[in-house]
């Protein structure tokens, strides 16, 4: 699938983070100003996170107000219903979403 320069970079960052982590799903987004970040999924006794929450939420406490674009990879290749739900919250409909697989091979997009 080919991307574009930005989201590649997205790919990339969602892919260094996860295997970092070693989490089950790393993922990134670019907001409305082309600021970036990048997250893995958070998996405590006590707190459970996805990394596209995470990203969300690391975007809505820096201050953005809406999302360009998104990946999260993983090994079901699968974005929650509730993480899209949690995005449109924050940037409504028409955000792409990549989805991949750990290495980076995105096999799907698709729009909030």
């Amino acid at each position: 699938m080919d991307l574009s320069s930005e989201d590649a970079k997205l790919v990339t960052l969602a892919r260094a983070t996860r295997a970092r982590t070693r989490a089950a799903q790393g993922a990134a987004v670019r907001d409305e100003n082309a600021r970036t970040y990048a997250a893995a999924t958070v998996d405590l006794p006590h707190l459970q996170v996805s990394a596209l929450g995470v990203c969300i939420a690391m975007a809505v406490s820096s201050g953005s107000t809406g999302l360009q674009a998104a990946v999260v990879l993983g090994e079901d290749g699968e974005v929650a219903e509730t993480d899209l739900a949690a995005l449109r919250d924050f940037a409504g409909t028409g955000v792409t979403v990549h989805v991949g697989d750990p290495r980076g091979a995105v096999s799907s997009s698709l729009e909030s």
